[in-house]
């Protein structure tokens, strides 16, 4: 009986949860490198509408990307509770994203994650992965991966 429930422990994400607009977003915290407060971004020309630039964090210089821009949103609104949350991928390197506020951290079992389907089109639900319910609140799971994906048109 032990086993089966520290095999069940295993199967548990962490997820930040972020708000952008009036929804809510998880990002899966294996992803998340840092979370910095709001700072000055350079722009850098002839780039996709959805960069809005660098910052120089510690002295690694980090492109910034607009998630807002990105999902075809209303366009970022910067307040004193606006972070960047520093991504780190293999295949991309590290990346900024903005988010209007950092929530909290949750933990999401299989049970409670609907995964969406493939065969919808909206440009919005191409960047989530699943439906995260924690208590009575529900939870847009960001695919990471097709959010960063530099194929993907604004």
């Amino acid at each position: 009986m032990a086993k089966n429930k520290s095999m069940i422990e295993d199967d548990k994400k962490q997820y930040i949860v972020v708000k952008i607009g009036s929804e809510q977003y998880g990002i899966d915290i294996s992803y998340v490198n840092n979370i910095v407060r709001m700072q000055k971004i350079t722009r850098v020309p002839k780039v996709q509408p959805y960069f809005k630039g660098v910052i120089n964090l510690r002295g690694e210089i980090v492109p910034i990307m607009s998630i807002r821009t990105k999902m075809n949103l209303e366009p970022d609104v910067f307040t004193d509770v606006t972070r960047i949350i520093i991504l780190k991928l293999e295949e991309h390197g590290v990346l900024g994203i903005l988010v209007d506020e950092v929530k909290e951290v949750v933990t999401l079992g299989p049970n409670e994650i609907d995964k969406t389907t493939n065969d919808v089109k909206n440009n919005k639900s191409n960047f989530i992965d699943g439906v995260g319910k924690n208590g009575g609140t529900l939870i847009s799971l960001f695919d990471i991966n097709s959010i960063v994906d530099e194929s993907e048109n604004a």
